[in-house]
């Protein structure tokens, strides 16, 4: 079973639905003690309700190609820091975005062969 990443959120509705609707995951599990476990390939994220939200760390959804990440730009200009760009040092194409809760979201592809995960 691959792991998941878990984050408290005062916002889950809309946590929930930013991820589901700007950035493509799915439902994967609904807990009744309040988490919802979203999938994108093989990213597995935790959202449970709490008093205040943990904001610390990046999400980074890594896609195939940089037309995808152009494609994800597109449909988050409104909440990006800024348009896609070369990143040299790490060689990919890259550009970071805020999500409902102030948690930075980095969309990237890498730009040289990598392993299968």
């Amino acid at each position: 079973m691959p792991g998941l990443v878990f984050f408290r959120t005062a916002a889950r509705d809309r946590v929930v639905t930013f991820y589901t609707d700007r950035l493509e995951f799915e439902p994967w599990l609904e807990q009744a003690a309040g988490c919802t476990i979203l999938r994108r390939d093989n990213l597995l994220l935790g959202f449970c309700g709490a008093d205040q939200s943990e904001t610390e760390g990046t999400v980074t959804v890594a896609v195939d190609d940089e037309a995808a990440v152009d494609t994800l730009y597109g449909d988050l200009e409104d909440v990006a820091d800024g348009p896609p760009t070369a990143n040299d040092a790490f060689d990919i194409y890259q550009f970071f975005a805020t999500d409902p809760d102030g948690r930075t979201v980095e969309v990237q592809t890498f730009r040289h062969p990598v392993p299968s995960v």
